[in-house]
């Protein structure tokens, strides 16, 4: 699932896509770069800011849905009002991604008349609110525990079963350590018989372990994508698609998942970088030192 962001103040791509024509152009990189579905969100998780007006988070993620789906892509909206979720089910979503462990209910009713799927997360923080010191007797057991309960809510308001997603919600109401206590035991949410979608793409976790900004923590994502796929992740929510691919393809290969042809070579063009590129790569450094 790769992230394409439609808001200015994302607290990993803020003011780098800054307008719809550069953010379709993000959206058809991700299809290029091996995304299977495109998750469109088009207000920030970031608390020092109030919430978007629905008519504007809107404006900001149908024009995005439209294109993608005229591209035949698979689209996700990252949303937890049902205003949007209306709208974006209309323009061709497939998927509504609510981050907020369903604070609109009517949410859910906007996916059950419309066949879409939906994703349910754990989260005990109202949206754009941070947790000030998120206590919990069992992290683990609170996240099974509120899913549950999400889970019969969702299907009493219309959605079938096999419509329906789990998030364990990393960094969502909860602090670093309690994050990886989750992941760690990431095994147990599978007795909720439901696929589990994990968002660990450069989250705040990642960056506590390693002490690095954002758009620096690729390397602690890949360990955090190869840690929930070994424990049976069925979704990874991106942002660097093409990263995530190439290692789960190396992974599959070393460890026998993926089969093999004889006849697996390296292509000529390949074995080097091209003068060009080391040329400009030169360059880059020069200009940064």
């Amino acid at each position: 699932m790769g992230i394409l962001n439609a808001s200015p103040d994302s607290f990993s791509d803020a003011g780098i896509y800054r307008d719809e024509s550069a953010r379709l152009r993000r959206g058809e990189e991700l299809l290029a770069a091996g995304a299977d579905l495109i998750d469109v969100g088009g207000e920030s998780g970031i608390t020092i800011g109030p919430a978007v007006d629905p008519r504007e988070e809107i404006a900001r993620v149908v024009p995005l849905v439209e294109h993608l789906v005229e591209l035949g892509a698979l689209v996700s909206v990252d949303t937890y009002k049902a205003e949007v979720a209306r709208a974006a089910v209309e323009a061709g979503a497939s998927i509504i991604n609510d981050p907020s462990g369903l604070v609109e209910p009517e949410l859910a009713r906007a996916c059950a008349d419309s066949g879409a799927a939906l994703v349910v997360t754990h989260t005990r923080a109202l949206p754009k609110h941070k947790l000030g010191d998120p206590r919990y007797a069992d992290v683990t057991e609170d996240v099974k525990r509120l899913l549950r309960a999400r889970v019969r809510q969702v299907r009493s308001l219309g959605v079938e079963e096999e419509r329906i997603l789990l998030c364990p919600g990393p960094d969502l109401g909860k602090e670093p350590v309690q994050t990886i206590e989750v992941l760690r035991r990431l095994e147990e949410l599978h007795e909720l018989g439901l696929p589990l979608l994990l968002a660990v793409s450069r989250k705040d976790f990642v960056g506590a372990l390693v002490s690095r900004a954002p758009r620096d923590r690729l390397a602690g994502t890949l360990a955090a994508v190869a840690h929930v796929v070994a424990r049976g992740a069925h979704v990874l929510r991106m942002h660097d698609v093409a990263e995530a691919r190439d290692f789960l393809k190396v992974r599959a290969a070393l460890s026998g998942e993926l089969e093999l042809s004889p006849r697996l070579r390296l292509e000529d063009e390949l074995r080097r970088e091209p003068r060009g590129r080391v040329r400009s790569l030169r360059t880059a450094k020069e200009a940064s030192a």
